[in-house]
């Protein structure tokens, strides 16, 4: 029995940054036929909801610039946001989630599916022991272990290459399908854009110092001047970036003419420029699925096998269908990853085929 009101049942969309945001907004487009409400990501941990309330935690996606962007795009929409199940009071029949780094008890109380936004941050020792010790995924003080708690019942992932590395993480084989990644499955749509710049080395920076991390960033600046040894340099910064700080080192480090962007779009940029420069980003991706010259801090090995696949922009559709056929299966969840979700997988294959 559905437990909503009347006969249409309840979605919710946990959102953080902007691109989880435009990719929950996609994968509700196809649900027209549900009640589709979002919230940025939140905790029901105490300890947590007073870091939020302290703005402690304003360099993650609970709250400061990636909630207050997400609000706005939310109202821009005309989206129902009910931040933290707060709002409305909805009690919802499936929870499409960001992250599973932090999963409230209501959120575990129902059905979800996990959906991929991005690259996660590299294993480090620390994120070894957390898992090791089976404590709270967030512990590990980066996304590394985002996609890895089990804790939904689904996990769609963004290509062969993902789905190997969340196996080797243990979540389960069973609940991981490959779906491809909206925002990032159409590169070849990047062609209609009309950003002005040509033949140059575009740099795409990473938050690493604002998410507790070390980071020689002179080090790196002047590397990347090396590297396009001459060419226009372009460097877009990471959103979560403290501004300031980042323009006055990479002006202080590079020859005049760098071109330095803290908005726009990103995508259209590495379309047209020469060579792509990332730290810990997902935009790697789009540079490689582009036939670019890439440089990133992982294994361009690894990279290449995790790219994600490229299905016209069908990703969003493809898990809107998981959505639909499992807030709608009768059954058990065993059941469901048995019987239900290897038939959608094969039949979206010849599709988009």
């Amino acid at each position: 029995m559905s437990l909503t009101k009347g006969n249409v049942k309840k979605i919710l969309f946990t959102v953080g940054s902007l691109n989880q945001t435009t990719q929950m907004h996609a994968i509700a487009s196809h649900l027209p036929e549900y009640d589709c409400y979002f919230s940025q990501f939140y905790s029901d941990n105490p300890i947590i909801q007073y870091f939020v309330s302290k703005g402690i935690a304003d360099h993650t996606i609970l709250s400061g610039q990636f909630k207050e962007k997400a609000d706005t795009y939310l109202r821009q929409y005309h989206l129902k946001n009910d931040y933290a199940q707060s709002v409305y009071k909805n009690r919802y029949d499936l929870a499409v989630v960001c992250s599973d780094l932090l999963v409230p008890v209501s959120i575990r109380q129902t059905k979800s599916i996990w959906v991929q936004e991005g690259m996660t941050d590299p294993i480090t020792p620390l994120s070894r022991i957390v898992k090791a010790l089976d404590l709270p995924r967030y512990w590990a003080m980066n996304t590394s272990l985002n996609g890895t708690s089990n804790l939904c019942d689904i996990y769609c992932v963004a290509s062969e290459g993902y789905k190997e590395h969340f196996q080797k993480l243990g979540t389960k084989d069973s609940k991981l399908v490959v779906t491809g990644m909206s925002n990032f499955d159409n590169v070849a749509a990047l062609a209609y854009n009309n950003f002005l710049h040509r033949n140059y080395v575009l740099v795409a920076t990473s938050d690493i110092r604002e998410c507790m991390g070390f980071e020689n960033r002179v080090a790196f600046i002047r590397k990347t001047v090396a590297t396009a040894n001459g060419r226009t340099l372009i460097f877009k910064l990471h959103p979560n970036e403290k501004k300031e700080r980042a323009i006055r080192e990479i002006k202080e480090n590079t020859p005049p003419g760098t071109l330095i962007y803290t908005d726009g779009n990103i995508n259209h940029m590495i379309y047209h420029c020469d060579e792509l420069i990332t730290q810990y980003s997902t935009v790697v991706y789009v540079g490689l699925a582009l036939g670019k010259k890439v440089h990133s801090y992982f294994n361009m090995d690894e990279l290449r096998k995790k790219t994600p696949i490229q299905n016209e922009g069908k990703s969003a559709a493809h898990i809107a269908e998981i959505c639909r056929r499992y807030i709608e299966y009768p059954n058990s969840l065993s059941q469901f990853l048995k019987n239900e979700l290897p038939s959608i997988e094969a039949n979206y294959q010849k599709i988009a085929c």
